[in-house]
């Protein structure tokens, strides 16, 4: 599983003009799924994000996790995170997986963040063709993969 974090003063999901979720400060994730992907990768990233300090302490010090802080979050698939591009100009989705892996996933990930944060998470919706817009904060964004962690 890949993620991209952005760190944001507020975001929202767009589906045909009309916006199906929103919210405020908070983060907004990115998530895209391989076919090797499992619900060890989606437990350990739902850990990372959770404890991730990427909120500003008192100080202006980037010290406090999306608990600490009590903030939003917003997930959205995104299978092109997983695109190749090692031969060639256009991108290979080959590693991405199919909806009958990737929506279980997608889920699970949702509902263990959820857990975790002990709130409701706003989705987008899988497959959809969605307009993603965002204020990113910082701006501060992370890369995270499940199978090269850092």
């Amino acid at each position: 599983m890949r993620i991209v974090i952005q760190r944001v003063s507020q975001a929202h999901v767009a589906i045909d003009g009309e916006v199906v979720s929103a919210i405020g400060h908070g983060m907004l994730i990115l998530l895209g799924v391989t076919t090797e992907d499992t619900t060890d990768d989606a437990d350990w990233l739902v850990g990372k994000v959770s404890r991730l300090r990427i909120f500003d302490d008192t100080d202006g010090v980037m010290n406090r996790s999306i608990l600490d802080v009590e903030e939003e979050a917003l997930v959205v698939s995104q299978f092109t995170l997983m695109a190749s591009y090692r031969k060639g100009n256009r991108p290979s989705y080959i590693h991405a997986a199919p909806p009958t892996i990737a929506v279980p996933l997608y889920e699970y990930f949702v509902k263990e963040l959820e857990r975790a944060l002990g709130k409701h998470i706003p989705t987008g919706q899988f497959g959809a063709d969605m307009q993603v817009s965002l204020i990113n904060d910082g701006p501060v964004t992370i890369v995270m993969d499940s199978k090269n962690p850092e």
